[in-house]
């Protein structure tokens, strides 16, 4: 990118089904293609934790943040793509003429939904609530099962193995064994024909931030013979965490708690838990200079690890996959670089086309929509990449 230019955003992204989900510092926005070729797109001022509590913006804090908030966006994102799969075989009629309900539905900060408030009103405030609850018991469960799978189990099948807590050996096999619970894991789901599109859908999310970062004109010809391997991407964050936790559990966890053994390895179980917000926080800063730094060998050999893991969780995607993510990597952006709070064009639409789409909520053809460059130039210097 050129001196004179501004820097570019720093955006992340995941997969759901049959779309992707980008993120931007200011904007959240998930793109999918329903099963009748339909693009539905939905885009929303994102609010960070961070703008409330300035502290958790500093390094070692914000690992623990941004790990929960992946986990909130990509709950949301996975949810909004079922919705378009599911509705859409049930009413495919309903979902084709009439968007204005879907609105007021999954985007309540656009304006748009105050035109639509008519059709839910209080009828929807207590399914609302009941969606709230079960979307918080969701997140609630998964943290747990996470935490049961990639915690508790390897320590105490670590400890099975007869090895003691007091030495690196017993750190090293239950790193050992959550890499291969991870791995077997990832490769089971990926024999399932919906998770391989998954897979696909997340290789398009890396060839097309690629392509902004390294500033080309953003289509799918110049996305597409980027790699589908980036050194940010969550899978390699995973195996930092993994990495990472090896070596501060050695650390702290070396003396015994308790004079039973069983209660010792309870309670350092139950110490591992809280202790994953550093090793998430001291994980994220690694992948932050993976990314920055990322043509240094040093930075090279760390990061391998987890760029042989998305040999896994990507595949080559096809042209109509990285035209869904190039959208929503144009949508996420497209609210950094016309206003903060600007409500036009916020919340859902439904678009025929990729061509339709481009027109419709960038106002520009698809030769146009390419030779532009997006970037994040009223950014404040802490929120650029």
């Amino acid at each position: 990118m050129s001196a004179e230019k501004s820097a570019a955003c720093n955006v992340g992204g995941q997969a759901v089904i049959e779309g992707v989900m980008m993120r931007s510092p200011r904007s959240f926005a998930v793109v999918c293609r329903r099963p009748g070729g339909e693009i539905v797109m939905r885009e929303e001022r994102w609010h960070s934790i961070w703008d409330r509590m300035k502290l958790l913006r500093w390094p070692f804090f914000r690992g623990g943040v941004v790990l929960l908030e992946a986990l909130v966006n990509g709950m949301s994102a996975l949810s909004f793509s079922a919705r378009q799969q599911e509705e859409h075989q049930v009413a495919p009629a309903a979902l084709a003429t009439d968007t204005g309900d879907e609105r007021s539905a999954t985007a309540p900060d656009s304006a748009d939904s105050a035109d639509s408030a008519d059709s839910a009103d209080s009828a929807d405030s207590g399914g609302k609530a009941t969606s709230a609850a079960s979307f918080t018991g969701v997140i609630v469960l998964s943290i747990a099962m996470a935490m049961g799978l990639f915690v508790a189990l390897p320590h105490l099948l670590t400890w099975l193995i007869g090895l003691k807590t007091d030495s690196f050996a017993f750190h090293l096999v239950d790193g050992g064994i959550k890499v291969t619970i991870l791995v077997a894991y990832i490769g089971g789901i990926g024999l399932m024909k919906e998770i391989r599109r998954v897979y696909m859908y997340h290789g398009a999310e890396h060839k097309s931030i690629y392509a902004y970062e390294k500033d080309l004109e953003l289509n799918v010809e110049n996305s597409r013979v980027q790699s589908r391997f980036h050194p940010r991407c969550g899978t390699s964050f995973l195996v930092m965490v993994i990495l990472v936790s090896v070596f501060l559990f050695a650390v702290l966890l070396r003396h015994p708690l308790s004079s039973s053994t069983l209660v010792d390895h309870l309670l350092k179980i139950l110490i591992k838990i809280p202790l994953m917000f550093p090793v998430a926080g001291l994980s994220y800063e690694g992948i932050k200079l993976s990314g920055k730094y990322r043509d240094n060998s040093v930075v090279g050999v760390l990061v391998t690890p987890g760029l042989w893991l998305q040999r896994l969780t990507t595949r080559e995607p096809t042209d109509d996959q990285l035209e869904v993510a190039i959208l929503a990597l144009r949508k996420t952006l497209w609210r950094e670089q016309v206003a903060e709070d600007v409500a036009q064009h916020g919340g859902v639409q439904v678009y025929a086309s990729y061509s339709e789409a481009l027109l419709g909520a960038f106002g520009k053809t698809r030769e146009e929509a390419g030779r532009s460059q997006i970037l994040c130039t009223e950014l404040p210097r802490t929120l650029r990449g």
